[in-house]
């Protein structure tokens, strides 16, 4: 087990570790051998680390790229037959300042001092996974998708990913210390005679909204960019025993449906996870539960198009990387929350059974998953099919293949499959080219069932370009993934030049703007925008963003629901709008995003007002509060329309937190939501939770604001990982 094997035992096998160094192709690290688990301590006491080769030469990406660090950092790598170690010390010239507030695991880590830790096991140079950690030893850990770049709100691609891991830290004298520790199992590795990573580092130092890395320090590669990680070399003697994880839970509680008596929960299931070769895992689940996860954030859609909701359940985000299949702009021809949940109501549809193998084998990325659904309300049976194929390429490119399978107990609809290639190819570091075909059959439809497109990115210093053209064919129907709107030929264009004055405190200046322009398949225009925009960026973290003039034509082919009995007729609509937005420094216990947006919209005005406020008044307690307010002057009526969260934590330790998080919708007849959870890690991946939820959990993603399915739910979850 990982906890025992992390115990401290007498005795150690030290294998000569090779100095630390450059080659041509970047960066080159190496890692210490040893048969004794350092002291996981966060303290760098220990003797055995004294025998791993420190890695240091941080150099800025930000403010000054390529510059030497302003604070020292060092790191040693250890590693034994089933687990890496590191071992990091962040030399700071004045400890007092630094910055460290977070005891709760998986929130942003931005308004802290951190540490990450980014690996990728396969060396595909395209996908990896990111362990954080601050001066607490906090845990925020997440995945790398395609070197999909972050929200410019987070730092982390995709944080809703959690792996195992043990992490500790403590602030000395002369900086902090960090010391973690990573089973191979959690990064679906299994071993090998002699294997290499790819490898990079990052630290971020909060007061002086400073980053530094340890390879790929240009502006333009932000963490994010795999491909140009550098590389731990020379692991050698992993042991190759196969992988078998077994994580059984149970639960007890009751719930009960708006309008319908309590009834009692009592069921159990199981998660396993078994390695078939060396980075190719497969993952099983039985009777699967979703208690646990987060629940969605309310949104009220203005547009006619559905909106994309990030996934967060644990079994989907396993080895997401692999599935990915993007169409036009954020289109996916495979979206995992089409599998168990309603689009329209969000209700929760029970999964029998699922599995799925994941990795890379023979030179190729594999992904093939099974899931099967039980018939629930107005859902009926299904049964949903993946495979997925990526050949890599040079690195950070690749050409794939996928194809999907959903069959249904529905007499309607009893059959959908889609299928498609894609590539990406990256050339000269920044210059990034995508394309795609894909095609889908469903009953009743015949023809114009294809989509296809491709884009370019190219970023430097000193201009960014985004460009593309796609279509999508008015029969195209991914009833397993998300397309935003079909019969369309969208082409884009959108330039920024982002000059760094040096003036004012101001780090940056990005001045652009975005043309999109989206007619049907006829030639017909359906919707067309045009904006400029400004973005000040200044030393402090802190912003302004400008969108002065946002122009929008869009064509409805059917009226467009809002509210209650309120809706805007079909026709034709050109309105303006203009936004101005504030986001204060990351360096103070209270930070706060507002914006303001004003102007026309459709057959009248609109007014949308956003606040977002965290206050962290010391490292165990936490408030935020969000609020959105959209008030609506239309010639159908005059209404507004709130969605305001409120959400309080409180860790007692980085072991056991509480989470109170109630939100107000006041679209819906029934507008209070409240989530209040318990976690418990007593040992790790294995948690106690008491849940309880009243509201809707998951968001519906489908256009019109439908009234969502209401649940009240009690209940006392235990899961239980055993690993060998």
């Amino acid at each position: 087990m990982f906890s025992l094997l992390l115990s401290i035992a007498t005795g150690s096998t030290i294998v000569p570790a090779q100095v630390a160094g450059q080659s041509l192709g970047g960066r080159v690290a190496a890692a210490a051998r040893t048969e004794r688990a350092p002291r996981l301590d966060g303290t760098l006491e220990d003797s055995v680390w004294k025998i791993a080769p420190i890695i240091g030469d941080f150099r800025q990406r930000e403010p000054l790229e390529t510059s030497p660090a302003t604070e020292r950092t060092e790191v040693r790598i250890l590693y034994d037959s089933h687990h890496v170690y590191f071992g990091i010390h962040c030399y700071d010239g004045d400890p007092g300042a630094i910055v460290a507030t977070q005891l709760r695991r998986d929130l942003s880590m931005d308004l802290d001092d951190n540490f990450a830790i980014m690996i990728d096991p396969t060396l595909g140079h395209r996908n990896g996974y990111i362990f954080e950690v601050n001066p607490l030893g906090t845990q925020r850990d997440g995945e790398i998708i395609e070197e999909q770049a972050p929200p410019q709100t987070d730092s982390i691609v995709d944080p809703s990913w959690d792996g195992l891991w043990i992490s500790a830290a403590k602030i000395t004298s002369d900086g902090w210390t960090a010391t973690v520790g990573i089973p191979f199992s959690t990064l679906n590795f299994r071993g090998g005679s002699e294997v290499n990573w790819g490898l990079n580092f990052r630290r971020f130092i909060r007061r002086k909204n400073e980053e530094d890395v340890w390879s790929g320090f240009r502006r333009i590669f932000g963490f994010w960019r795999v491909s140009h990680a550098g590389m731990l070399q020379g692991l050698r003697g992993i042991e190759s025993r196969r992988l078998l994880v077994i994580k059984p839970y149970g639960l007890a509680g009751a719930h009960a449906f708006s309008g319908q008596p309590w009834s009692a929960l009592h069921t159990g299931g199981a998660d396993i996870k078994y390695g078939l070769a060396t980075n190719l895992i497969a993952v099983g689940t039985i009777n699967t539960d979703f208690s646990d996860a987060d629940v969605d954030q309310q949104q009220f859609n203005l547009t006619p198009n559905p909106i994309l909701i990030p996934e967060k359940r644990r079994f989907f985000l396993e080895d997401s990387d692999v599935f990915d299949f993007l169409l036009w702009n954020q289109d996916l021809l495979f979206f995992t929350r089409q599998i168990g949940i309603d689009p329209v109501s969000g209700q929760e549809v029970p999964i029998d059974f699922g599995g799925k193998m994941a990795g890379h084998a023979s030179g190729l990325d594999l992904g093939i998953m099974d899931v099967r659904t039980r018939g629930e309300g107005p859902n009926p049976y299904a049964n949903y099919a993946i495979v997925r194929v990526k050949r890599p390429l040079t690195p950070g490119s690749y050409i794939g293949f996928m194809a999907t399978d959903k069959q249904s107990g529905s007499p309607l609809d009893p059959y959908n499959r889609s299928g498609g290639v894609d590539a990406k190819f990256v050339l000269f570091g920044n210059l990034n080219l995508r394309g795609y075909y894909a095609k889908s059959w469903t009953s009743g439809l015949q023809g114009d069932n294809a989509a296809l497109g491709g884009r370019l990115t190219y970023a430097n210093n000193w201009f960014n370009i985004y460009a593309g053209h796609g279509v999508t064919e008015k029969n195209f129907n991914a009833e397993m993934g998300f397309v935003t709107r079909i019969d369309d030929q969208p082409t884009i264009f959108q330039f920024n030049f982002t000059p760094r004055p040096h003036v004012l405190n101001i780090r940056e200046l990005d001045l652009g703007g975005f043309v999109g322009h989206d007619p049907n398949t006829a030639g017909k225009l359906i919707y067309k925008e045009w904006t400029p925009n400004i973005r000040v960026l200044f030393n402090s973290s802190a912003e302004i963003d400008s969108a002065p003039h946002d122009v929008v034509y869009q064509f409805l082919g059917q009226p467009l629901h809002l509210y209650k009995d309120v809706s805007i007729p079909a026709g034709s609509y050109r309105f303006a709008s203009h936004q101005v937005a504030y986001t204060s420094a990351g360096n103070h216990r209270v930070t706060f995003a507002a914006s303001e947006q004003w102007g026309s919209y459709y057959t009248g005005r609109l007014n949308t007002a956003t606040l977002t406020t965290q206050y962290r008044p010391n490292p165990h307690l936490a408030f935020a509060v969000n609020n959105t307010l959209n008030s609506f002057r239309l010639p159908q009526g005059n209404f507004n329309i709130e969605l305001a969260g409120v959400q309080v934590s409180y860790a007692f330790n980085r072991f056991l937190n509480a989470t109170t998080f109630v939100q107000t919708d006041t679209a819906q007849n029934q507008a209070v939501s409240a989530n209040f959870r318990v976690r418990y890690t007593f040992r790790p991946d294995s948690d106690l939770y008491v849940i309880y939820n009243v509201g809707n959990r998951f968001q519906s993603i489908v256009a019109g604001n439908p009234m969502e399915l209401r649940e009240q739910k009690f209940a006392v979850k235990v899961t239980y990982s055993w690993s060998r």
